[in-house]
């Protein structure tokens, strides 16, 4: 058996565990939430640049040790917010918001979605 076929069964035998434990049902879901993973980490880094310019944080101007996780604490809720809405734009908006719900519920914000 060649490198290729076993690569291949080993990355279906993962799709496979993964659709169990979210609960999907089709590759399709698995890749298209991967894809919305990639795209909004993307447009989290792209949005959070003008806002640091904006109240003056600069890599080049600010020490990196203030820059960088200042930089990462802005990014953060730009990610959480727009995580799904990006979601929603590949179909997957349901998986998404109880991502959302699960992971902020774990941060001790689940107080955000008591009725």
């Amino acid at each position: 058996m060649t490198f290729y076929i076993r690569f291949g069964i080993v990355i279906l035998q993962l799709m496979d565990k993964l659709k169990q434990r979210w609960g999907i049902q089709s590759n399709w879901a698995i890749v298209a939430i991967f894809i919305v993973f990639a795209i909004n980490g993307s447009f989290a880094s792209w949005a959070a640049k003008p806002i640091t310019s904006f109240i003056g944080l600069s890599a080049e101007t600010t020490n990196a040790w203030l820059y960088w996780p200042l930089r990462f604490l802005l990014i953060f809720p730009i990610y959480q917010l727009t995580l799904p809405i990006v979601g929603w734009l590949f179909g997957q908006f349901n998986f998404f918001w109880a991502f959302e719900k699960k992971f902020l519920c774990r941060l001790g914000l689940g107080f955000l979605f008591k009725n």
